[in-house]
């Protein structure tokens, strides 16, 4: 198990590097796989936008 500094990685050794990568790669596998429908532009915008909104008021 080698450590790693914050320069290097996020994670404190290499496995939980190598772990993250494999269930992000799978991941991101399984969206493009994805039959369902996608979600349009300006519905995603508009959710982000709320959530921004909301922040700010706080």
């Amino acid at each position: 198990m080698a450590d790693l500094t914050p320069i290097e990685s996020e994670f404190a050794t290499s496995e939980e590097a190598a772990a993250y990568d494999a269930w992000f790669r799978a991941k991101v596998e399984r969206a493009m796989a994805s039959t369902a429908p996608g979600i349009p532009h300006e519905e995603v915008m508009a959710k982000a936008q709320v959530i921004i909104d909301r922040a700010k008021q706080r």
